[in-house]
């Protein structure tokens, strides 16, 4: 019996129309019955899945971080399992959970039909897979045109990431976890659920999508270069003198005046902020 299937894609993904095309062809050589809509619109995505939650079987999204991001609450309301081609910029949830950049092979682990149940994170009750920053990545992502990321992808980030650093002020913080508290003064604060975050890299060693809390890393310095000599380090997620990481189910994060924050790559809040993780919430295809 064929598995019916909602397509999900994002046209002005890195790899929009091309990802189309090819996951529609592998998706039904893989004898799945597929019903398509547009992810052009993210903020319609809940609706949409609402709407087809009696008529399929299970969600497939094909895009980056931000799009599967934004069909998250349709995704919580009807647990109907989903199904990740990555063909965004970062991929940090596909990557977190060894699901290949190869839209053939990553149909493959969806027709394989392995689930496993992964957690959520939240920051103010908006939810994100992934990674929730505050600092230099929202002012990054504030500044990036979506035109620059589809075209140019990670190159877009680093060359705005160029410009918000020349101008970059650190920022006083207080963090509150496990009955503990910490001041720090720094450029970044970044609180993920899974494994990766940016483009890539590790929050901390032992970090994964499932364990049932969220890590939080960042770099106490005066100055933005001091980071240079760190960069290592925060590539790998390693624990290193400048370096302030920490573990909890929750983390409360207060700053004199309000900072942006985003989610998954996109704007949604603001501090004072509480984050919370919460366990085994959305069962998601794996390898």
């Amino acid at each position: 019996m064929k598995q019916r299937a909602l397509l999900l894609v994002n046209p002005h993904a890195r790899r929009g129309k091309e990802a189309q095309m090819q996951s529609v062809e592998q998706l039904q050589a893989l004898e799945f019955e597929l019903l398509q809509a547009s992810a052009e619109n993210p903020q319609y995505l809940p609706q949409i899945i609402r709407q087809y939650r009696q008529q399929v079987d299970l969600v497939i999204i094909s895009s980056g971080d931000g799009t599967v991001n934004a069909a998250i609450e349709g995704l919580l309301d009807t647990q109907l399992p989903l199904g990740i081609l990555p063909s965004g910029t970062a991929n940090n949830l596909a990557r977190s959970l060894k699901i290949p950049r190869s839209l053939p092979a990553a149909c493959k682990i969806i027709a394989a039909g392995k689930i496993r149940p992964i957690d959520l994170g939240s920051v103010n009750r908006k939810y994100f897979f992934n990674v929730a920053g505050l600092g230099l990545s929202a002012q990054i992502n504030r500044r990036v045109p979506k035109a620059w990321k589809r075209r140019f992808g990670v190159l877009a980030y680093a060359a705005v990431a160029l410009q918000v650093l020349w101008q970059a002020q650190p920022f006083e913080a207080e963090i509150r976890w496990n009955n503990q508290s910490t001041q720090v003064k720094t450029f970044q604060i970044t609180v993920c659920n899974g494994r990766y975050y940016g483009s890539g890299l590790v929050v901390a060693e032992d970090a994964a999508i499932d364990h049932q809390r969220l890590d939080l890393y960042s770099v106490k310095t005066q100055q933005w270069w001091e980071m240079l000599a760190l960069l290592p380090a925060i590539v790998q997620g390693k624990k290193v003198p400048g370096v302030l990481t920490l573990q909890g189910k929750e983390i409360n994060i207060y700053t004199k005046e309000p900072n942006l924050i985003d989610t998954d790559g996109e704007l949604t809040t603001t501090t004072q902020a509480q984050f919370r993780v919460i366990p085994r919430a959305l069962p998601v295809f794996v390898p």
